[in-house]
């Protein structure tokens, strides 16, 4: 039992002191670590607020679709139009436009449908610029760092006159340190850009679909009420 708690004791305080020293380390980064924090909490924020932001607006349900095309065949546009306004939804706006649309010519339609689908894409891809540019300049910041790290190497060589491991370990930390917390943040970042992307380019896949199938049934008589 003695045994034991002393173990677990020495298993603490290794953590404590691993804790510390990741600390430290990262300390060790300079100013540099200042910006890229500020960009990596950037990236979280902005990968929720367009992952929650895109996840609501580009659903678009067969029963909807399958609805919309009941109301046309029975000729009642009416209830297609709030069917479509109580979406919310980019789906339902898109909708709303092509079903105020009917009577026009069907290459008509089919250019509001598309316009209307661009504008809703653009608003979906809105902050994802923002991660593109993070992506980009967060391993560069990192690299200044270490630009920063190689100056002080010699800087403090050249004011102590001494070539030694100690002056040459104490710049690399910086070298290292900010190198590295630059590319795990253009990594999170560029991962974040490219997989939100596929899911606007997955709704632009159903959009064309469900699009395909609401043309198809303008084309076909209406059934009188």
């Amino acid at each position: 039992m003695l045994f034991l708690q002393t173990d677990t004791t020495a298993t603490a305080a290794a953590a404590s002191a691993q804790g510390i020293q990741l600390i430290d380390l990262v300390s060790k980064g300079g100013w540099v670590m200042f910006p890229l924090a500020f960009l990596f909490f950037a990236t979280i924020f902005l990968i929720a607020e367009r992952y929650f932001s895109i996840s609501a607006n580009a659903k678009i349900e067969a029963s909807f679709i399958d609805n919309i095309k009941d109301f046309i065949q029975q000729g009642n546009i009416k209830s297609a139009e709030s069917l479509c306004r109580n979406q919310r939804s980019s789906a339902g706006r898109i909708f709303e436009k092509a079903v105020g649309r009917i009577g026009y010519a069907i290459k008509d339609i089919e250019s509001t449908i598309e316009n209307a689908g661009q504008i809703e894409i653009a608003r979906m891809e809105g902050n994802l610029a923002y991660l593109g540019v993070i992506a980009g300049i967060a391993p560069m910041l990192g690299f200044v760092g270490t630009i920063s790290g190689i100056i002080n190497i010699f800087y403090n060589i050249a004011q102590s006159n001494e070539f030694e491991i100690s002056t040459i370990a104490g710049g690399m930390y910086e070298k290292m340190v900010t190198s590295g917390a630059g590319l795990v943040v253009g990594l999170i970042a560029y991962m974040g850009y490219h997989l939100l992307n596929m899911k606007i380019d997955r709704f632009a896949l159903n959009l064309q679909s469900s699009s395909f199938d609401f043309l198809d049934v303008l084309q076909k008589p209406m059934t009188p009420r």
